[in-house]
């Protein structure tokens, strides 16, 4: 069984601990910059809502598998969700795994308020509940999809027997992130990253239903990492110390 690494605070410290965060602020940024812009882009256009849903849906898939593969060196997580889910699965410590969450809610605030200022004030749309779901639904929504994410996560780029997967990780999450909006989008929002709508949350003052985005993502990534570390994946070798590279 996989066991949780602590870490220590020195971690920060280190070079490569340093240019991690660098970049997992970069590849964060870019893809709340892409994924938010293309709802707002959506907003503003004239096609009706299932054009809508297919742009922000396609937007998402190209952006977040070039991003995870630009972001190589942090291991491009883009989401708390994501390091949550490695974190369970003994991938990344405790202590780096905060520094990564600061980050990522940094990047994502930072992406939308520079989309505010581009789009000359156009509302920033928040990730809320439709009509007619209620919490126990969205945070069921949210768990499931986050699951398949990270499950997607594990298969093809964690777990050292992924054969003919290998290299075609970033786009086939990316894929499964483009599938689950077109399924969930209409319900719960299909977030499966807290740190994704959490930007828009904070520009925009609205807070409806954010917990939601938070309970889901979060068990729904912790629980893929647990079951796929400790069920699926084979090691011959002692889980990471906290020096180690995040996959």
């Amino acid at each position: 069984m996989a066991k949780i690494a602590l870490g220590c605070c020195s971690e920060v410290t280190k070079p490569d601990c340093i240019k991690a965060l660098v970049v997992e602020f970069i590849v964060t940024f870019l893809f709340v910059f892409a994924g938010v812009g293309s709802a707002m882009a959506a907003d503003k256009l004239e096609g009706g809502a299932l054009a809508a849903l297919l742009f922000v849906a396609v937007a998402h898939t190209f952006v977040v598998a070039v991003m995870i593969s630009a972001g190589h060196i942090s291991g491009g997580h883009l989401n708390p969700a994501v390091t949550i889910g490695l974190l369970f699965g003994g991938h990344i410590t405790v202590v780096r795994s905060a520094f990564y969450w600061v980050i990522q809610l940094l990047a994502s605030s930072a992406a939308c308020l520079l989309l505010k200022y581009l789009t000359g004030g156009l509302v920033t749309p928040v990730h809320t509940l439709a009509s007619g779901v209620g919490y126990g639904q969205g945070i069921v929504w949210e768990i499931v999809l986050t699951f398949s994410l990270l499950f997607t996560v594990y298969a093809t780029m964690v777990d050292p027997k992924k054969g003919s997967l290998d290299g075609f990780g970033p786009l086939l999450t990316g894929l499964v992130v483009g599938a689950n909006i077109l399924v969930g989008g209409p319900f719960s929002g299909a977030s499966m990253n807290p740190a994704r709508s959490f930007g828009p949350a904070l520009v925009a003052g609205v807070w409806t239903d954010h917990w939601v985005y938070w309970v889901g993502p979060l068990i729904g990534g912790g629980l893929a990492g647990f079951v796929y570390e400790n069920l699926f994946i084979v090691r011959s070798h002692i889980p990471i110390s906290s020096e180690d590279p995040i996959y």
